[in-house]
C-alpha cells in the first residue's frame, strides 16, 4: 500500500536567502562598542599547539642542555683497591654497583689495580 502526501506550496511568501547579506562599506562602517573577536577552534588548536611546542623545547632544554660534567680521574696510590676507590669517589651508590661502573668505564676485566694506575671515575 502506498500513501502520497500533497503539501501547499504558499506562493505569496517571500523568498528567503541566506548566502547573501548586505554588509556596509566605506564610511558606513561603524565599530559596535561591544564586537569582539572570538576565538575558533582552529585558534583554541594553534594555540594550544604552540604551547605545548614551547614547554617540550623548554623542557629538553633543562633536561639535556646542562654543563657537561668532565669525567674525573684518580691515581691509584699503594694500598688502595678497587672497593675502597669506588667506597671514596661514589659515596651514594652502592659499593658493588659502583665498581662494576668503574670496571666498565675502564675496561677492567678484574677488580685487580695497581700503584700508579689511572682510573676514571663515571658520573654518578
Amino acid at each position: 500500500m502506498t500513501a502520497l502526501t500533497a503539501t501547499p506550496i504558499r506562493i505569496d511568501a517571500p523568498a528567503r536567502s541566506r548566502h547573501l547579506v548586505s554588509v556596509p562599506t566605506g564610511d558606513a562602517v561603524v565599530a559596535h562598542p561591544l564586537a569582539r573577536t572570538r576565538l575558533t577552534r582552529r585558534g583554541r588548536l594553534a594555540i594550544t599547539t604552540s604551547v605545548v611546542a614551547a614547554a617540550s623545547i623548554a623542557g629538553a632544554t633543562f633536561a639535556f642542555g646542562g654543563t657537561a660534567v668532565s669525567p674525573q680521574e684518580v691515581t691509584v696510590q699503594s694500598g688502595q683497591t678497587l672497593t675502597s676507590i669506588a667506597a671514596n669517589e661514589l659515596p651514594g651508590v652502592p659499593t658493588q654497583e659502583a665498581i662494576t661502573a668503574i670496571q666498565l668505564e675502564n675496561g677492567l676485566s678484574t677488580t685487580h689495580v695497581h700503584a700508579g694506575q689511572t682510573l676514571t671515575i663515571p658520573a654518578p
